[in-house]
């Protein structure tokens, strides 16, 4: 079990990772109130997006416009015409009348005439303004009202964006006073009349009840705000819709009788300007162009609507969850967003990925955006931008691991195939794609003389330590000669050089990179000696001609190769090598141009599998941009006061032959020999010929193997020159020591 959660674990380890921490990244980010204007924005979108409410027919509005201004005939409203208005509205007998006007100096003529009504009517409710300093931003009420206690407050709450969502049911002034909000009155006015008073909840921060319906007191991190003023009585205005949703009629019909003498009957009217010259007006949610503000006293109409729909009609208030269950919100949507990118990354190629955590989070977003929308419409105010934002960043931060698990793939991909394949294959819309096409291309081969010999006397971890110390240094000169290496074959390393990009001096960048290699050999053999190990040669052989190169194998397992005779024939002239030379075809030295290569000699030979004799060319050196030359050391034989007895063998190709032959070493160099064949001429081997030699001597380990190559080097009848390319450290230590008791 536990090991299955391990597993579990392991296998998740993206989403364990990702989504806490981009969800307390977004958490925090909200906390700063960044989010804020686009929550609210994604809000107010909600609220027009939600279908048409029916018009609340328990409220009326008597809007004051400009037409209304030419009707009275005067720049201002006499006190006069408020109370002809008045006395109209109140013989139609409504629930409650609001005066959305400030009205606490005479305006005459009149004005006797409107003090005796603000008297004597009871359902009449004036307003005030108690916000803000006491000369200049606070407006008094009628006097005759406030002293009925007939006023109530119609402060407003501006957010930040100038928008109004909140309400203001109560409210204190600097003072410490108290006092109801004017829709609040006019509610509880309508509200008597059907028997529902508001009750305080016990239990609560004295929240109100309405009937059965509790108005949650705004908090100051309720919904998408941060850090709001929640100071009085405030709750989200739930508006029913846009401008004029109420129904609402001039004053000039109330005043000529254009209405019905029951319009107003049991109703709510307030009485407010509602003309663009006023300038009482506001931005809501629904407010998108400049001849959408809502009036002031539309807006208190929405209040009032809200508060007597909610007790009556059950028309949901708007309501948040707490803050721990809205982070929560936020981290499963981080959850949903790292799960999906996580479970996708095993696509088998970078389009399908992409195209699937498109849908995916196309879809996501779909279902986020419906069912805080389905939400909102139950009345329910569901944070939409910070599990957006954490679903999205948990899909970038595992599809930027996913790109970046890609690149360390890459680069471990690299390190087995060159840069220009991994391209090829990754990026190329056909690069995967079993086949080839012909090309002609330069090919260099190199080979190790006596490496096999050495890693049969070291463990295999110190064999690893050389064979890798000595490819890693091959490896950054090929890369620099910009050399595809398509394979490491044990000790040796196939170059392409023009596959899969050609160049125009493939050739010649081989040559140059075959020298540099040989260059390389004398830091190589540092560190070799530094082990405390015998120096290592290498052989190298560049040919030129026609292949078919790409995707080689099957579709579970493929490989990017060379297939053709002129890869073999490379490797035939690489056979051809001693250690430190460099031999090429014919076709190499004419396309990197002969004036260009300096050619130490030439020998016409017949390589197994060929009809024809050809020409190869042993390499000192290349000229132009790259200059580069091999160090030629002298060879110098000395003749032995003792002759070394032994038998020799010759080699084909990997085989060991069946015939011993007798022979001696007549003169010594520090890298190779002259030897008699004691059986004559018909045991000479031809030139260029691998031979095995084991000395004859009474210890053990004086008569181990050696391997070398019979030189070009001209000689007498039944004598052959060799180059030792494999000897034994006890043999080795015991030739070099008769090699300089000859010299001295």
């Amino acid at each position: 079990m536990w090991a299955a959660c391990k597993r579990l674990l392991w296998d998740w380890r993206g989403v364990w990772i990702t989504t806490p921490s981009v969800a307390a990244i977004v958490i925090l980010l909200r906390l700063t109130g960044i989010l804020e204007s686009l929550e609210w924005s994604v809000y107010d979108q909600y609220m027009r997006l939600r279908p048409v409410e029916p018009t609340d027919e328990r409220i009326a509005i008597v809007g004051l416009d400009e037409a209304d201004m030419k009707y009275i005939g005067q720049g201002y409203v006499p006190d006069g015409v408020y109370a002809d208005l008045l006395r109209k509205l109140i013989a139609m007998q409504p629930r409650a009348i609001g005066l959305d006007i400030y009205r606490d100096l005479p305006y005459e003529p009149g004005h006797e005439e409107l003090v005796e009504i603000f008297k004597s009517t009871p359902n009449l409710v004036g307003v005030e303004k108690v916000i803000g300093d006491q000369l200049r931003q606070r407006v008094s009420p009628p006097p005759q009202l406030k002293a009925k206690g007939q006023t109530g407050a119609n402060d407003l709450i501006l957010d930040e964006d100038n928008t109004i969502r909140r309400a203001l049911l109560v409210q204190r002034n600097q003072d410490g006073q108290t006092y109801y909000s004017f829709p609040l009155y006019l509610a509880m006015l309508y509200l008597q009349a059907e028997g529902i008073s508001p009750q305080v909840v016990e239990g609560t921060d004295n929240w109100w009840k309405f009937g059965d319906v509790l108005f949650s007191r705004f908090q100051t991190n309720d919904g998408g705000y941060v850090g709001a003023d929640a100071g009085g009585y405030q709750v989200f205005l739930n508006y029913r819709g846009p401008i004029s949703t109420f129904e609402t009629v001039p004053y000039r019909d109330i005043l000529e009788g254009q209405v019905p003498p029951d319009w107003g009957r049991d109703r709510i009217i307030l009485i407010g300007s509602v003309g663009e010259s006023f300038q009482d007006l506001f931005v809501s949610p629904y407010t998108l162009l400049a001849n959408e503000r809502i009036p002031g006293v539309e807006i208190h109409a929405n209040i009032t609507s809200q508060i007597i729909s909610a007790a009556l009609d059950d028309r949901p208030l708007i309501k948040t969850a707490s803050e721990l269950i809205e982070w929560q919100w936020i981290l499963i949507w981080s959850a949903i967003g790292a799960s999906l990118t996580w479970k996708l990354r095993s696509a088998r190629d970078v389009k399908r990925f992409l195209l699937r955590e498109v849908g995916f989070f196309v879809l996501a977003t779909g279902v986020l955006f419906l069912t805080t929308y389905l939400g909102f419409l139950q009345g329910w105010w569901i944070p939409i931008i910070p599990p957006f934002l954490a679903m999205s960043g948990s899909a970038i931060a595992i599809t930027a691991y996913v790109a970046r698990s890609a690149a360390e793939i890459r680069k471990t991909f690299g390190r087995y195939l060159s840069d220009e394949i991994v391209s090829t294959l990754l990026e190329s819309p056909t690069g995967l794609q079993l086949g080839g096409e012909r090309r002609r291309i330069t090919i260099l081969t190199s080979d190790l003389r006596g490496f096999t010999a050495l890693s049969e006397r070291l463990s295999p971890e110190e064999v690893i330590k050389v064979l890798n110390f000595y490819l890693s240094k091959m490896a950054d000169v090929i890369t620099q000669y910009k050399g595809t290496i398509d394979e490491f074959m044990g000790d040796g390393i196939l170059v392409l050089f023009g596959a899969p990009t050609p160049r125009p001096d493939d050739a010649k960048r081989a040559i140059a990179c075959a020298v540099s290699m040989q260059l390389a050999m004398v830091e190589v053999n540092k560190q070799i000696e530094a082990w405390d190990l015998n120096p290592l040669e290498m052989g190298i052989g560049i040919n030129t001609g026609e292949v078919v190169v790409g995707n080689l194998g099957s579709e579970k397992r493929s490989k990017y190769g060379v297939v053709g005779s002129q890869v073999n024939l490379t490797y035939r002239i690489e056979s051809y090598t001693t250690g430190g030379q460099i031999i090429i075809s014919g076709t190499t030295l004419k396309e990197a141009g002969e004036d260009l290569i300096e050619i130490e000699n030439q020998k016409l030979v017949q390589p197994k599998g060929v009809k024809r004799p050809i020409t190869i060319y042993e390499v000192g050196g290349i000229r132009d941009q790259y200059n580069l030359f091999l160090h030629k050391e002298e060879e110098i034989f000395y003749s032995l006061s003792e002759s070394i007895l032994l038998n020799y063998t010759i080699l084909e190709g990997k085989h060991v032959g069946e015939n011993l032959f007798p022979g001696v070493i007549l003169e010594l160099s520090n890298k190779g020999a002259l030897i008699l064949a004691e059986e004559g001429s018909e045991s000479l081997p031809t030139m260029l010929t691998n031979i095995k030699l084991n000395l004859k001597s009474e210890l053990p380990e004086m008569r181990e193997d050696i391997y070398a190559k019979v030189s070009e080097k001209p000689a007498e009848n039944e004598k052959f020159y060799i180059r030792f390319t494999s000897k034994p450290p006890a043999v080795e230590a015991k030739l070099d020591e008769i090699y300089k008791l000859c010299s001295q």
